[in-house]
Formats: C-alpha cells, sequence, structure tokens
C-alpha cells in the first residue's frame, strides 16, 4: 500500500514538472499591435459657416429665403479605410449615433474600438439606419424614441429631421419639416400602399488623410454641409414640394440623391 502511495505521489511530481516546464518554455503570446482611437465632433454650417439658428438669413439655390430651426439624426455603420484599402467597420460599443443640434453631448461621437497605428484616407457611414436594423420601438427612452416613424408609413425611426422656416411664395413665413425615412407608394394617396421605399444611404468621405496614434485619440470634425441638401444634382424648391414631405417620395428621393456631398471631415 505504501509502495502504491510513493508512486502516486512521484507521478504527480512529474505532471506538475512537465507543466511548469511546459509553461516557462513555450512561446509567450505576442504583443497586441499598437493602437490609437478615433473621436468625432459633428458641426452644422451653411456656406463654410456655422449655423445661425432660427434667422431668416439664408437662401438656396432656388432661391427660397429659410431659416434653420432644428437639426436631428442617425448616422451607423462607420468604416475607416487604410491607404491600402484595407477597411474597419467600428461597432465594438455603440454603431448608432444620435445628433442632435439642441443636445451638446450628442455631438460627440467618441469610438471604443482599438484602431491599429497607421494613416487612413476615407471615412463611410450609413446616413440612417439600414432596414434590417429599423426596428421600431428598439429607443425606448428620448430623445431617441421621439425619432419614431409612424407605424403606417413603414414603422422604425426618422433618418432626419431638418426643420425650419422658409418664406413662401405669398411672401408669409411657412415651416417646412425635411424629414427622411422610409418612403411609400401609393396606389391610391393615402390610404393605399402598395411599397416601402429605403431611403438610407451611403456617405463616402475622402477629404484627406488622417493619422491614428499609439495610446492616441485623434479628433475629427464631421461636418454636415446643410446648404447641400437642396443642390446638386437636385435644386431642391420648398415652394414646389411644400412644407412636409415624409409622404412624397419624389421629394425625399431628391434629398438622397443631393446627400451624396452634405458631409466632410477635417482634423482640428
Amino acid at each position: 500500500m505504501n509502495n502504491i502511495i510513493k508512486g502516486f505521489i512521484l507521478f504527480s511530481v512529474a505532471v506538475a514538472l512537465f507543466f511548469a516546464t511546459s509553461c516557462c518554455t513555450g512561446n509567450p503570446e505576442p504583443a497586441p499591435p499598437p493602437s490609437g482611437s478615433l473621436n468625432f465632433e459633428f458641426k452644422h454650417k451653411i456656406n463654410g459657416e456655422s449655423i445661425i439658428f432660427d434667422t431668416l438669413m439664408y437662401t438656396n439655390d432656388a432661391g427660397n429665403v429659410y431659416m434653420v430651426n432644428e437639426i436631428q439624426y442617425f448616422i451607423s455603420d462607420v468604416t475607416i479605410y487604410t491607404m491600402d484599402g484595407k477597411s474597419y467597420l467600428l461597432n465594438s460599443w455603440n454603431d448608432i449615433h444620435y445628433i442632435d443640434t439642441d443636445i451638446s453631448d450628442t455631438k460627440t461621437y467618441t469610438f471604443k474600438d482599438e484602431i491599429p497605428v497607421g494613416t487612413y484616407n476615407k471615412i463611410s457611414f450609413t446616413f440612417g439606419i439600414n432596414e434590417q436594423r429599423n426596428n421600431s420601438l428598439m429607443f425606448v427612452n428620448p430623445p431617441e424614441s421621439f425619432m419614431f416613424w409612424p407605424e403606417q408609413l413603414g414603422g422604425g425611426y426618422h433618418y432626419m429631421k431638418l426643420n425650419g422656416k422658409w418664406i413662401n411664395e405669398l411672401n408669409q413665413i411657412s415651416p417646412f419639416n425635411f424629414h427622411l425615412g422610409i418612403g411609400q407608394i401609393y396606389q391610391s394617396f393615402p390610404d393605399s400602399i402598395s411599397e416601402f421605399i429605403q431611403n438610407y444611404f451611403t456617405v463616402d468621405m475622402i477629404d484627406g488623410d488622417f493619422v491614428i496614434k499609439e495610446n492616441n485619440t485623434t479628433t475629427l470634425d464631421l461636418v454636415m454641409n446643410v446648404e447641400n441638401w437642396f443642390r446638386n444634382p437636385n435644386t431642391y424648391n420648398h415652394n414646389f414640394w411644400g412644407g412636409d414631405i415624409m409622404q412624397k417620395q419624389d421629394a425625399m428621393q431628391q434629398a438622397v440623391e443631393n446627400g451624396h456631398d452634405v458631409f466632410s471631415y477635417s482634423a482640428e
């Protein structure tokens, strides 16, 4: 019996020494590659200058004199690209971000991703939320919950509310709600919808190189150039489209087509 116990003890010691030796002589885990982080600061401009809200001082290409009261919108699926074409989808924390010109905290978007050090030269994102994720009631708290899109018009959430006023053909100040979301094709207006149209779109920006440095946060100004919503390729006329466009797919399509160059970025 004693010999059995001694043999077991010797076997146990041998096994322990084997694993200890293996741990000491095995290949160490490689160090993670150097990384940094990225931060967006959202700016809103007209003709290169910060917007002065609630003031009738702007004129679009159609000749409409207008003001902007507030802008609220979502961006999602932010992706950055290296000089050699590699892409990194930044989604490790919050891949849908809400921006509101009346809420200062929303105008900063800090990514939690550890981004490889290097030089990048392109940014893309989805303006709005794609149909796989644009689900009704996914936001239960304001302000995001206030962006709901009516269920009978397709559900989910607005991509954008750009609210303001313009001087109409009767020389009266009239409100406009330049809203983007799911569009509709009608068999008979307003009761019979035959098709829903997804109006989110991809924004591609190539506005210069930016560098991600090790253990540093790179901050970029992401600028909405509001005047571009109303021009190129379509000259958008408030007098023609009126104050509300939620049920006017043709008007929303003009906005989608004009949205290709609404955004730009620059390093601080």
